[in-house]
């Protein structure tokens, strides 16, 4: 009882210190400006969260725009997903490999958010990396 009830204080804590920056209402208010600006800048359709963290994974890889295969287009969304949760303290990068792709390390368990929780987190740091790079 005592480990199930830490995990769900570790889990609240973690949720709601991204709540001090942003109201789910304002998450969602700048991820519907930031899809605007992406889609227009890309001459495309709105990008969902995926297309977020590939385009993050590119940035922080550095090789540019390029045809990806399949498996590294999901590594660029890895890649991503660790640089995002780095703000909060998951994961540190570990290096760089001989082909220049980051690899990053869990120092902190995630907590088990819902999905709900996830997706509100993940557009969260991707508002705040977007308005990092724009500002």
């Amino acid at each position: 009882m005592f480990f199930i009830d830490n995990l769900f204080t570790l889990r609240r804590k973690c949720f709601y210190a991204i709540f001090a920056y942003m109201k789910p209402s304002e998450i969602n208010a700048k991820w519907k400006v930031l899809q605007e600006r992406i889609s227009q800048e890309f001459d495309s359709d709105f990008p969902d969260l995926k297309v977020m963290l590939f385009l993050i994974g590119v940035q922080e890889l550095g090789k540019g725009p390029k045809k990806y295969s399949k498996r590294q287009k999901e590594e660029l969304m890895h890649i991503a997903t660790c640089r995002l949760l780095s703000e909060m303290d998951f994961y540190e990068l570990e290096g760089v490999d001989q082909d220049g792709w980051p690899h990053w390390k869990l120092i902190k368990p995630i907590p088990p958010y819902t999905m709900l929780e996830q997706e509100l987190l993940m557009k969260s740091l991707v508002v705040r990396y977007f308005e990092d790079i724009y500002s």
